[in-house]
């Protein structure tokens, strides 16, 4: 039996990109800058010195690259909206300019048959707002609601689904604790409010969306990592379990209304780090979700780091022979179990795998083709487990591979690449891999067995 006959009628196949991963265009018709710019533009934070400033230049060449989407046959485009782009200073006036090009995309895209799926933060904050606290001042959380709004007031006419934040948990804990991502803090006290406040947008973001667009379907989008302990020791056990309440349980229990897991506000609070709730914040954040995106690519196993920063937890790498190029470990499995935990711990309604992907150093050939064999087989391998879970009983609605195309790929630059189309930056020229004729046979299949059973 095929897997994937398990997934349910009329499943979304899409994929996932986000703005200054590809647009270009930054000192464009009205955009300032965003945390990600000043951030690639300091030397140091990314590999091979690379910034966004081009990127795959989709700003002037989206036509081109809806006409890829619908060669692949997917049904829906998942893409960020830049915040910088619509509200420049980050609060007050929008850019009409900068809308004016979400605008033409979406229109194009449904000119094409494909459906519209954007995010409305994916990690661009502009800098105006950083200058004055960034997220971890509550005005953010705030700021980000009328930006919402604004937004969707113009596009919520064709757009139905919508998501507020992309991984809420990078945003927060490798960018102001780690460091690794914009604006590039080591700090925990600013950590834990910025956590705190992306968790506010995301509730006042939902309800300023649904204000203006009454139709609209409303999600948030989580990475989720399977916590595992590298050895059967109570304190590797401990560690896996405070990692799983930094990078999963807080970011999902209060978005299902089970408040801020007790555990993790005594562990950041014990390390000097406060969270700002306030009368009624809870209820905001736990606004009713349509959907849940959950994005997922490796499973995490966890060593105790009593010395190392907070959840005090060291990644290891994981036991499998099998890695991508940035060496995180291959085990669909983990996808499948991620799935589950969701479906069985918080009971989301309707839940879609919202990225999913791996990296490899890929090559055009001498023949023009790009051959992906590790991606291809990742590919196949993770969508048999949404197959799967799917069999299992999770509401699984569809799935987005990461990514469209190569593209900025955050601090390891360019040389990084997951996409199903190859992309030659000097040029800009787009060559479809392997792997993305291989997705785009998968879909063409799936069609073709659902008419089958009609």
């Amino acid at each position: 039996m095929n897997e994937l006959d398990s997934l349910p009628a009329g499943f979304t196949w899409g994929v996932a990109t986000s703005s200054y991963q590809i647009e270009g265009a930054v000192a464009e018709d009205g955009r300032t800058p965003s945390i990600w710019d000043t951030f690639a533009h300091a030397p140091g934070n990314v590999d091979g010195g690379h910034t966004g400033d081009v990127a795959c230049d989709h700003y002037h060449r989206w036509p081109e690259d809806i006409a890829l989407m619908k060669g692949l046959g997917v049904d829906a485009y998942r893409f960020s909206i830049a915040w910088p782009r619509v509200v420049p200073d980050g609060a007050g006036a929008v850019n009409a300019a900068g809308l004016a090009f979400y605008d033409r995309l979406v229109d194009g895209l449904l000119e094409a048959g494909i459906t519209p799926f954007p995010t409305l933060y994916h990690w661009d904050l502009p800098q105006a707002l950083q200058d004055r606290g960034g997220w971890a001042d509550r005005a953010t959380a705030e700021r980000f609601a009328e930006y919402a709004a604004a937004t969707a007031a113009v596009l919520g006419d064709r757009i139905t689904s919508w998501a507020t934040l992309n991984e809420p948990m990078c945003a927060a804990w490798i960018g102001h604790i780690e460091g690794r991502h914009a604006p590039g803090v080591r700090d925990l006290a600013v950590a834990v409010p910025a956590a705190y406040h992306l968790l506010l947008a995301h509730g006042l973001g939902a309800a300023a969306v649904r204000s203006v667009a009454p139709g609209a379907r409303v999600g948030l989008v989580n990475l989720v990592n399977p916590a595992e302990p590298a050895t059967g020791s109570d304190a590797d056990a401990r560690a896996a379990e405070r990692f799983d309440g930094h990078v999963n349980r807080w970011w999902l229990d209060p978005v299902f209304g089970r408040g801020l897991p007790a555990d993790m506000v005594e562990l950041y609070e014990r390390n000097g780090a406060r969270v700002p709730v306030r009368a009624g914040d809870l209820a905001a954040i736990a606004a009713p979700l349509d959907w849940l995106g959950v994005n997922f690519y490796n499973p995490c196993v966890l060593a105790d780091d009593p010395d190392g920063p907070v959840p005090h937890a060291r990644e290891t790498g994981g036991p499998g022979e099998r890695r991508t190029m940035l060496g995180w470990e291959i085990r669909a499995e983990g996808l499948e179990r991620t799935l589950l935990r969701v479906h069985e711990d918080y009971a989301p309604a309707e839940i879609l795998v919202t990225e999913n992907g791996s990296a490899w150093a890929d090559e055009v050939g001498p023949d023009g083709t790009v051959d992906d064999p590790g991606r291809v087989r990742y590919l196949e391998e993770h969508l048999a487990a949404c197959g799967r879970a799917a069999a299992k009983g999770v509401p699984l609605s569809g799935y987005f591979a990461w990514s469209l195309m190569d593209n900025f790929e955050w601090a390891f630059g360019y040389d990084a690449r997951f996409g199903l189309v190859h992309v030659d930056y000097p040029t800009q020229r787009r060559t479809v891999k392997a792997s993305g004729r291989r997705y785009a046979a998968i879909i063409a299949a799936q069609r073709e067995a659902a008419r089958g059973t009609e």
